[in-house]
């Protein structure tokens, strides 16, 4: 699993790769933008303005690479992120107080009757995390939904060693949480021993204590924590994709239908979207869906 370590080193390769393309999409956007370009083709015209986005904290590593690669092809526009959790970003979208909500879960029918559009751009495993010095290798979901739930409650239980386990997860309207209980099938019946506002909290957490198990974007586990295979598969880009590894989400962009978006926000969503980023989101530890 890939964590985003040398984005500096990431970003340089995967720039060489989209010179080419860069262009072409910025004259693509020129018959409708503002400011013309005097510096090479008269012809070409160059993107300006602020793009606000707002929502899922598992989507910081994809928003950072995509951010920087976009900003460098478009130095006029500034793409502001906010983490404010997965319904904070699906409200802002539908509000108005964003342009671009984020998300790491599939938008509800509601929320779509609400005029959220949900537009995919990633794909990520939800890893189960437990400590490092924890024996268990491996869970069914049928296990994991026990622990969750409270019905399974001693390591002993399921292979591991005696000890009382500790569950954490994120608080209520995390895309994370919400993708793992719809998943697991354990919404509204979980028993945490803690909730945390952050991912990061929650690796952090399960990393200190030897008893600990929670949940975490495959994005985001690092060599703190361990994750266990489930069902007999590891998380990874390639399970992910295939299919293989049960526990997976969408990371979504989303927009409200019938309001349209600024040159730089639409320019923007359009990059994020297409397949010439499928490298980008790999060196953020995601998955894209056309890579």
């Amino acid at each position: 699993m890939k964590k985003l370590t040398c984005l500096g080193l990431s970003l340089a390769l995967a720039l060489g790769l989209f010179t080419g393309c860069g262009s072409s999409n910025n004259q693509d956007q020129g018959s409708a933008s503002g400011s013309q370009s005097n510096t090479n083709d008269s012809s070409t015209v160059e993107l300006s303005g602020t793009v606000n986005t707002a929502g899922s904290t598992s989507m910081k590593d994809v928003m950072a690479v995509l951010t920087e690669v976009f900003e460098k092809e478009n130095p006029g526009v500034t793409i502001n992120y906010t983490g404010s959790g997965s319904g904070a970003g699906i409200e802002g979208a539908t509000s108005g107080t964003c342009d671009i909500g984020l998300s790491s879960r599939a938008i509800k029918d509601e929320e779509k009757s609400a005029g959220a559009v949900e537009n995919i751009v990633a794909l990520d495993g939800v890893a189960i995390v437990v400590n490092p010095a924890n024996g268990v290798e491996d869970l069914t979901v049928e296990q994991i939904a026990q622990i969750f739930t409270g019905e399974i409650t001693n390591w002993s239980e399921v292979g591991g060693a005696d000890g009382e386990i500790a569950v954490f997860g994120r608080e209520a309207g995390s895309g994370t949480r919400g993708a793992f209980e719809e998943i697991v099938g354990v919404e509204d019946a979980c028993k945490y021993t803690n909730e945390y506002s952050s991912t990061g909290d929650v690796i952090g957490n399960v990393a200190s204590n030897p008893n600990a198990i929670g949940y975490a974007s495959l994005s985001a586990v690092d060599d703190t924590v361990k994750a266990v295979k489930v069902n007999g598969v590891a998380p990874s880009e390639d399970t992910v994709k295939d299919g293989t590894y049960e526990i997976q989400r969408p990371f979504v962009m989303v927009t409200k239908e019938g309001a349209e978006l600024s040159e730089a926000a639409q320019a923007f969503l359009e990059f994020a979207m297409s397949a010439d980023v499928a490298d980008y989101i790999a060196a953020a530890g995601a998955v894209s869906p056309k890579g």
